[in-house]
């Protein structure tokens, strides 16, 4: 094997990975995690400690250095959403929404002049950011949408309804985000609906937020709320693109989003291990630490052979997953699905590890299991990546050429 080879490391493949991973990790223990049970419990999005993630250059980790950004590729946002997700899953599903998808699909489709305008805001951590794509009655059926976009002069009106809108808020208060990524209809083109994006920004009259989503089962610490556009008013130069793009739009950013919530996944997983691990070594019955008992070392075993499975997987995605080109969905799917169920059951397991104590919340798995279902869910359900995958297979021809 070359000294090349031996030296690889999949995970922190250069020093850059390997720092952004020492910085994300440090920050996490010192900032974030003495934060996140009360935030949980309460239901509140941690603004102060989000903005503090554009210090470190973390908002914008995808976006061009001229406008404000780091530079980073795919295998960064995984490091920074397992990192993250290690301590604080919801508290990392707003940075998500924020970084991917508001910023980097924002910074993938927008023009230089809008990138100059917006960007550095958003970067920085001056303005929240959000993406409205799902409806109140329209999931994964985004050609169903209903939300509508008629030029009038030099505007467009906005009318309709966005559901489940991660950082549609950013205060108890109903504050709508600083701005938000709109996809809606406009018009019809060989009978089907041509979508378009818009940005949609504070101040725009017609915008508001309709109600904060409350008593969610997991990710509390992130807000998610529903958006009223009602007659809203927002000027041609809100469109990304020409209309009619929303699709290519959707289709390109959803692979990083599928990645970074792999990620997430993963951050959940690597939690729980470490915590059923340490406790089944601590605890004993009969006599003896639990961990000498068959099957809690099923528990930990198959729990790590997961993990780790997942974890290569998903760092392999990341590492062939070229954020200016689309068509990537296989492996990007193909890691969520994987990644987002693994997680789910080894927080499972780790609970049945604790016991008692692995059901209230101290014990930190209660809240990680709680967390890991929406993985499941948002950014495309796992039927809907199901569904992808045999499709594109079909396309392929030969299977695993």
């Amino acid at each position: 094997m070359s000294a090349e080879w031996q030296n690889f490391d999949l995970f922190n493949p250069t020093e850059e990975h390997k720092m952004l991973r020492q910085t994300v990790h440090e920050f996490v223990l010192s900032e974030v995690e003495p934060q996140t049970l009360e935030h949980d419990r309460k239901e509140l999005f941690n603004l102060p400690l989000f903005r503090k993630l554009g210090e470190l250059g973390l908002l914008g980790i995808t976006v061009p250095e001229k406008f404000g950004g780091s530079g980073m590729d795919a295998i960064a946002v995984t490091i920074v959403n397992e990192e993250i997700s290690w301590s604080d899953p919801g508290f990392c599903l707003a940075y998500l929404a924020h970084s991917m998808l508001c910023v980097n699909n924002f910074a993938q489709n927008s023009s230089e002049s809008q990138k100059k305008l917006i960007l550095p805001k958003l970067c920085s951590g001056e303005w929240v950011g959000a993406m409205a794509m799902s409806e109140p009655h329209v999931g994964t059926d985004v050609l169903g949408m209903k939300t509508t976009a008629v030029k009038d002069g030099d505007n467009y009106v906005l009318n309709g309804r966005k559901m489940w809108v991660t950082n549609g808020t950013i205060d108890e208060e109903k504050t709508p985000a600083d701005c938000v990524l709109v996809y809606a209809r406009t018009g019809e083109k060989n009978g089907r609906p041509k979508l378009s994006t818009f940005l949609v920004e504070k101040e725009h009259p017609g915008y508001s937020v309709g109600q904060k989503i409350k008593d969610k089962n997991g990710m509390r610490a992130s807000n998610t709320a529903e958006l009223v556009f009602n007659d809203c008013r927002v000027p041609r130069s809100a469109l990304l693109g020409d209309e009619g793009d929303s699709t290519l739009h959707m289709m390109k950013n959803l692979e990083i989003e599928r990645v970074a919530i792999a990620a997430m996944s993963i951050g959940i997983a690597k939690r729980s291990l470490q915590v059923m691990n340490k406790y089944a070594r601590e605890r004993e019955a009969f006599g003896r630490p639990i961990a000498d008992f068959g099957q809690i070392q099923k528990y930990i075993g198959d729990s790590y052979a997961e993990y780790m499975a997942a974890r290569t997987y998903v760092y392999d995605t990341a590492r062939r997953l070229d954020l200016d080109k689309s068509g990537q969905r296989l492996d990007s799917d193909g890691v969520k699905i994987v990644a987002s169920t693994m997680a789910k059951n080894v927080a499972d397991r780790a609970m049945q590890v604790l016991g008692g104590y692995g059901y209230v919340g101290e014990y930190i798995v209660e809240r990680l299991w709680r967390d890991s279902k929406l993985l499941e869910i948002g950014g495309g359900t796992l039927e809907a990546h199901q569904k992808n995958i045999t499709n594109d297979l079909g396309r392929m021809g030969e299977l695993l050429q």
